[in-house]
């Protein structure tokens, strides 16, 4: 067993990681990427992939984002030169969720917890953070803009 079978193993206690994709068989994660730092935050965070490059418009479209420690942090960030857009959907832990309006904007930050949904769009700058000592697991939603 590999470390990323291990993390896999970990994240499976609090959630299930299985996946039916359309016409094919029942499966799991397809790849563990990890972030040491992430976009320039504290701790490190691992991005489980759940689909291939090729099998959807965008590969992160479904993707878990797992911050196992207190402090554990993705730093600021945007999508918007890949016109991209993002949807953060809590599934355990805790948090704070902050964004601004470009990289110079006023930071606004907000408590997320279990069933939370957030949104980030265009050249909106955002961050994720664990609170506490449970592992903050989120599903992230990325899309992309019609060409």
């Amino acid at each position: 067993m590999n470390d990323y079978d291990e993390i896999i193993k970990k994240v499976s206690k609090y959630i299930n990681l299985s996946v039916i994709p359309f016409g094919e068989p029942k499966r799991s994660v397809i790849k563990v990427d990890e972030r040491n730092p992430m976009y320039g935050g504290n701790g490190v965070v691992y991005l489980l992939q759940m689909f291939d490059v090729g099998k959807l418009i965008n590969n992160r479209i479904g993707a878990y984002m797992v911050l196992f420690s207190k402090g554990d942090q993705a730093g600021f960030h945007t999508h918007g030169t890949r016109k991209e857009e993002e949807l953060y959907v809590v599934m355990h832990g805790e948090g704070e969720y902050s964004d601004k309006n470009g990289a110079n904007g006023v930071v606004r930050t907000t408590k997320i917890a279990k069933g939370s949904i957030t949104s980030i769009r265009k050249k909106g700058f955002h961050s994720v953070k664990n609170t506490t000592n449970e592992p903050l697991i989120i599903f992230v939603i990325t899309t992309n803009e019609a060409t």
